[in-house]
């Protein structure tokens, strides 16, 4: 189980499922809620956080392994990697601020261990995580009559992915009780 030193929870499911459009309508409820979150992406493809031509693209380009872009507004530390090893959620974790976070959400990293929600949507056809993955805490889903839950399996709390109050009533309830 990875280890963090602040409250941490996943969500989990496979592409096209919703996970960033979720977070991105729950992030500002939490906020709301006065909760600090930090987010932790992973990503199976090259991506570019900064424009080509700006200083940072051209040294990074130029050839820096570590980029670290600073102002009065934000912070931005870009490293270079081989392109052959994904990276390791607990290195990732570390490299949090955590002054002022209350809890860290981390989209992906599935087969990873540590708490997840999974979400699922029926139309989609793609198998259920939660019966093989002891971590996954919560199920959220679209349409919860057409998910077909095997007999043998434990019983989870059942969250609506429509519903990004219940799901962040949830977090609260269950990762930020005082």
């Amino acid at each position: 189980m990875i280890n963090s030193p602040i409250p941490l929870l996943g969500f989990a499911a496979y592409s096209g499922t919703g996970k960033t459009t979720l977070l991105e309508q729950l992030l500002p409820i939490l906020l709301n809620r006065d909760i600090n979150v930090a987010m932790i992406k992973h990503s199976h493809h090259d991506f570019e956080i900064d424009k080509q031509g700006k200083d940072s693209y051209r040294l990074r380009k130029a050839g820096a392994k570590q980029m670290l872009i600073a102002s009065a507004y934000r912070s931005a530390l870009i490293t270079e990697k081989d392109g052959k090893t994904e990276p390791q959620l607990a290195e990732l974790i570390k490299k949090i601020d955590t002054n002022g976070i209350d809890m860290i959400l981390v989209e992906g990293f599935r087969h990873i261990a540590f708490p997840k929600i999974e979400l699922h949507r029926p139309s989609l056809s793609k198998p259920l995580l939660f019966p093989e993955d002891d971590t996954i805490i919560a199920f959220a889903t679209d349409n919860i009559s057409q998910v077909k839950f095997p007999q043998a399996v434990r019983q989870l709390p059942l969250l609506s992915i429509n519903n990004t109050e219940s799901i962040a009533d949830f977090i609260q309830d269950n990762f930020l009780t005082n």
